[in-house]
């Protein structure tokens, strides 16, 4: 009525499994230790406020900004955005210009945080209207989610040059 076969290793497995999810635990606990110290590092820059008052920017994003952007200067909005990849590209060989497209260029860190803050900010109204605007345009949800992440790349500027908290009223960042 029952299996009588023990399979080879059997034992052997079960030490594996038991280590392996010490390990696990230990590493998780590791994990929390660092994301605490990280938070409380954050939250002691003094530019911490300015990140953090922007829709779709947390703890992690603030912390990743800070490290790719805070110390470099840019003039421009413009410089900020070719910095991060996110400005578009026109193809050009000769005389033939074959239209814009992604810069495979930039910080490929910065860009996968303006990215994924770009994708979080979808909650908040004004993003998600002008997200929303770009798909009645045309584009993809990528290319939509792209134009969103360049456009809070200035507005990104804007605040770490003035120093401001994120106004979603004010029009003239986008300028």
């Amino acid at each position: 009525g029952e299996q009588t076969v023990v399979v080879t290793g059997t034992n052997a497995a079960a030490l594996v499994v038991r280590r392996l999810a010490a390990q696990l635990g230990t590493l998780r606990k590791q994990r929390d230790e660092i994301a605490a110290e990280v938070e409380k590092l954050v939250d002691a820059h003094p530019l911490q406020p300015v990140l953090t008052s922007m829709p779709g920017v947390g703890v992690r994003t603030a912390a990743r900004l800070l490290t790719e952007v805070a110390g470099k200067h840019f003039p421009t909005a413009g410089h900020l955005a070719a910095y991060a990849g996110l400005a578009p590209v026109t193809r050009r060989s000769g005389s033939s210009i074959r239209g814009e497209y992604s810069s495979r260029r930039g910080n490929k860190t910065l860009k996968n945080t303006m990215f994924l803050s770009a994708f979080a900010a979808l909650r908040d109204h004004e993003s998600r209207a002008y997200y929303d605007r770009k798909i009645s345009q045309g584009k993809r949800h990528n290319q939509a989610l792209l134009a969103l992440a360049r456009r809070r790349s200035d507005v990104l500027f804007a605040m770490l040059r003035d120093g401001t908290l994120y106004d979603a009223g004010s029009r003239s960042v986008a300028a």
